[in-house]
């Protein structure tokens, strides 16, 4: 009830905004304002020159605490207007890929990772954001950009700018949209009778006798009695659908006029699951409603403010079981799912009145199956074990004024921000215990049937709904900024900013708050958009160092050139714009010290416990566990980048490119290897060795985007091609190996280490001859490894360096976006490529032995008969610790290449709705993740474990009123 009324009160809110604001803060009618404005309103955003109406103007960008125009823009920064390109390209989540669009990011930003998510400046999920909501994203990639928000933007920042309103009539915006996921494949693993066969091949591996019969393998495969014999496909159709379904309609309404702007979002999405029996039918997917208000008031010549409100609800539904987890683990013949009921044996009283006595009779024909090994199953659990549900509520308030103070000196303002949110999340679940039966099975009568039955377990609804899972998260922002810009003499431009910042979230069961405090300073200058200079800096503040210690500032400078601007460019039928920028700075930050209060050496009484000589007591010692260091400092991220940006042949091509070089200088360790032995024991546990400013990173590359515009007969096309390439490198560590090339500086951040393989032991001869094998008993069909450093032995010190595993995004990314329009229609094509990366099948798919479910990858195992062809290593049923283990036998390259999307648009001609009530309308159709072009792709697309990857067919109908 509590949350229907927050609901009712927030719709009633956005509500009153979006149709009682039109009329508020002016009595001029729109046809007024378009005569005092001299200018026609064609359902644009056209804004007033008063510019104590703080509003986005249409070519400018959002950088660190203020907006700046396209053309005075510096290179480290890159921008996508979300809301146009929503036209042609609908997206169903906020930075779907958005890796082609923008150079410099590939999930993050210039390889670095743990980049900072602010939504209208404030640090916010970026999965609490419909792309709808999203007007532009702006990413900020070098040290000049990003210093203003001071220790946690180190990494980058991703800032995401919500629609407003506009001087316009009012417009509503409705889009409704329905798409089918469907799954790309489903892991392959084998059926009862093979897994059978090749387990008694195992067991033979292994010197043991055959566990199953020919007889017992031919009655799993001829499928006569599933029920007796059971050959359990998880991913069969009876279970999964062919595909689940998404829908999503948003209502955007906004408008304004010269005091008052305002817009609304109203919208809900819901999905569906594959699973399609038991309570998973009905308690499966998920639905969001969401709902956002942002209102602009302009309340005098001096005081303009902002109020915008959001919340979302969300609802996760499943199931008490994890069925894609057991699908990749439980073998086939195991258990049947259902038991049915019309088998028991007629003269079977006993049976007969167990299984009608069930409280959990399916389809009024089956009880739930099970053994005891199995007394809990999937299927079962599904059927009987109840439901759950994930309820999240978040709710955002930020407000802001500004101070026109042109009064007190010309070009000074002064600007405010304070915003809270908080968001809590739970988990609801119904816990039912049921019962399983497990069939005795006779065929003296020359049929199948059932002649008792084994029940393990207890039927019991409590009815009860249990809460548990229960987390929150407080949000406080806050910012105040004094902001000049004045331009002298037509020529002189000169911007500047003093501001504090600062955000504090707390999160339950998390001691301490994450913090960001930051004095910020910037100033700039341009001569005629000709000539620029941006210093921007912070002094910033972190509780993780000793107190000497704890400011710091950071200073960064930015230098751009627009030489088209020159008189030997600027008559230039070739050249419309080249610009060049350089930007380099130091910034001190605290985003990978780990923990607090590591400046300082303690002693741990709970985790020391050891057992004296009187059996069963304890004597509990005080351990050291570190050293103290006064002198701890901030790590600091280096750099220095360059910006070229361009536009050629009268708009038919532009550019940007960006290279960067960067350090992080002086991570905190704690490097044994650089003092005494004697300062540490690994028992009793001790250790006197201090956490210090020791290792070095270096990350350098470039990023690129080309545009090119051209209209050839009726169709205007537009290319887009976008490239991010990084390299990472160890520069200095806290290492002593005996090898040199076990050493990791030098190498990839990202670097996967493990054996070299030299094919397979083909004989026990073979297995003699060859260095000793250090991970257990080794037999023909078993890898084998090189010996790196010639000791006779295989072991550790044997691993080499392997590759990169692009563990923030692939070294190089390449993005490709097709635009042809041709009167009303248009047609958008988005590809990804993906190189440089590698990956270890490693998972439970590839890597079996033991009592393993077996994948069909084993059925190019190792034999005495297949070794000249053989791909994969002899089968056991004991552990495989030499074989599974990481190597280049199981490395592979994630080079890809995914046509991402495709979309095709319709726009009615707008004479077919003049005068009417429809102003627009749109329809479309897309698909999204359609094809993967790469050697490994089955791989690449292979899930275990979880849900499968899918592809998403949509259509959509957008709508103005």
């Amino acid at each position: 009830m509590n949350e229907m009324k927050q609901i009712k009160i927030i719709l009633a809110f956005c509500l009153a905004i979006a149709f009682l604001l039109p009329a508020a803060g002016s009595a001029q009618t729109t046809r007024q304002i378009r005569k005092n404005n001299k200018s026609v309103i064609k359902n644009e955003n056209r804004l007033p020159e008063d510019t104590t109406f703080i509003m986005p103007q249409a070519d400018s960008v959002q950088v660190a605490f203020r907006k700046v125009a396209k053309r005075d823009l510096l290179g480290d920064v890159s921008t996508v207007n979300l809301s146009q390109l929503m036209e042609k390209n609908y997206a169903t989540s906020s930075l779907e890929n958005l890796d082609a669009l923008l150079p410099g990011f590939n999930g993050s930003i210039w390889g670095m990772g743990g980049y900072l998510v602010l939504v209208d400046g404030i640090p916010r999920d970026i999965n609490n954001i419909m792309p709808t909501e999203i007007d532009q994203i702006s990413v900020l990639k070098g040290v000049n950009a990003v210093a203003l928000y001071g220790s946690r933007a180190a990494k980058g920042v991703l800032y995401i700018t919500t629609k407003r309103g506009g001087n316009y009539e009012q417009k509503v915006n409705v889009r409704a949209n329905t798409g089918l996921n469907v799954p790309k494949g489903y892991p392959q693993f084998l059926g009862s009778a093979e897994y059978m066969s090749l387990y008694n091949e195992a067991r033979r591996n292994d010197g043991l006798p055959d566990l199953y019969t020919q007889q017992t393998m031919y009655n799993y495969a001829s499928g006569t009695n599933p029920y007796r014999y059971p050959n359990v496909d998880y991913y069969s159709s009876d279970y999964l659908r062919n595909s689940y379904g998404r829908n999503d309609v948003t209502a955007e309404i906004s408008g304004g006029n010269n005091r008052t702007r305002y817009y609304t979002n109203i919208g809900y999405w819901s999905v569906g699951s594959l699973l399609n029996f038991g309570e998973a039918v009905k308690n499966s997917g998920a639905n969001r409603f969401n709902v956002r208000g942002n209102i602009d008031v302009k309340l005098n010549k001096i005081i303009s403010l902002n109020v915008d409100a959001t919340a979302s609800f969300y609802t996760g539904k499943g199931i008490n079981t994890d069925y894609w987890g057991s699908a990749a683990t439980v073998r086939p013949y195991r258990f049947a799912p259902l038991i049915p009921i019309s088998m028991i044996e007629p003269g079977d009283a006993a049976s007969l009145a167990q299984a009608n006595n069930s409280n959990n009779i399916i389809n009024g024909s089956y009880l739930l199956g099970g053994s005891q090994l199995d007394q809990t199953n999937s299927f079962a659990s599904i059927y009987a074990g109840g439901y759950n549900r994930n309820v999240s509520r978040q709710f955002q308030f930020n407000t802001g004024i500004n101070f026109d103070l042109n009064s007190l000196m010309q070009g000074l303002s002064f600007k405010t921000m304070l915003a809270v949110d908080y968001s809590s999340s739970f988990n609801q679940s119904y816990n039912n215990t049921y019962s399983v039966y497990e069939a005795a099975w006779n065929n003296y009568a020359g049929i199948d049937q059932i002649s008792g039955l084994t029940k393990y377990g207890i039927d019991a609804r409590s009815g009860v709904q249990n809460v548990s899972g229960s987390a929150y998260r407080q949000t406080i922002s806050f910012s105040g900024q004094f902001n000049y810009a004045r331009t002298f003499k037509q020529k002189h431009n000169v911007t500047g900013s003093l501001l504090g910042y600062g955000f504090n979230i707390s999160e339950s069961a998390v001691y301490h708050a994450t913090n960001n405090a930051n004095l910020g300073l910037q100033l700039g200058y341009n001569y005629d958009h000709r000539y620029y200079a941006d210093f921007s800096g912070a002094y910033v503040y972190s509780a993780k160092l000793p107190v000497a210690n704890r400011g710091a500032f950071s200073p960064t400078l930015s230098l751009g050139w627009r030489l088209s601007e020159e008189p030997f460019l600027k008559n230039s039928e070739f050249v419309d714009l080249l610009k060049v920028t350089a930007s380099a700075g130091i910034l001190n930050t605290d985003l990978d010290i780990n923990n607090y209060n590591l400046y300082q050496g303690y002693y741990t009484y709970n985790d020391a416990a050891w057992y004296s000589w009187r059996d069963g007591g304890l004597v509990h010692t005080f351990d050291r566990r570190r050293g103290d260091n006064p002198n701890l400092k901030f790590p600091q991220r280096r750099e220095i980048n360059i910006g070229l940006e361009g536009s050629l042949y009268k708009n038919l091509i532009n550019f940007t490119a960006s290279a960067f070089f960067s350090q992080m200088r002086g991570n905190v360790v704690q490097p044994g290897v650089l003092y005494p032995s004697y300062l540490t024991t690994g028992f009793p546990v001790y250790s006197d060795i201090p956490y210090v400013n020791y290792d070095n990173d270096q990350r350098s590359g470039f990023d690129f985007g080309i545009r090119m515009n051209k209209r050839i007969g009726e169709v205007d096309w537009t290319l887009g091609v976008t490239g991010t390439y990084y390299d990472t490198k160890a520069t200095k560590r806290a290492e002593s190996y005996q090898f040199d090339y076990l050493n990791r500086t030098g190498k990839p951040l990202d670097a996967l280490w493990g054996l070299q393989s030299n094919g397979f032991f083909t004989s026990t001869a073979d297995i003699a001859a060859s260095p000793a094998q250090s991970f257990g008993q080794v037999k023909p069909g078993d890898l084998k490894y090189k010996d790196q450093n010639g000791d006779g032995i295989i072991d550790t010190r044997d691993e080499v360096y392997l590759g990169k595993g692009g563990w923030m995004g692939a070294p190089m990314t390449l993005g490709i976006n097709l635009t042809a329009k041709w009167k009303n229609l248009t047609l958008f094509v988005l590809g990804t490529g993906r190189y440089g990366a590698k990956a270890m099948k490693n998972s439970s798919y590839f890597w079996v032995d033991g009592e393993d479910k077996y994948s069909v990858v084993v059925r190019d195992r190792w034999t005495p008969e297949t070794q000249a062809t053989a791909t994969y290593p002899r089968l056991t049923t004991a552990n495989s610790d030499n074989n599974f283990r990481s190597s280049d036998f199981w490395l592979y390259s994630t080079n890809r290449f995914d046509l991402s999307k495709v979309q095709l648009s319709y726009q009615f001609p707008a004479n077919l709705f003049r005068n009417g009530f429809v102003k627009e309308l749109g329809i479309y159709a897309s698909g999204m993740n359609l094809l993967t072009i790469s050697p490994e792709r089955e791989i690449l697309e292979l899930n275990v474990n979880t849900s499968p990857q899918t592809r998403f067919y949509n259509l959509g109908v957008k709508a103005l009123f």
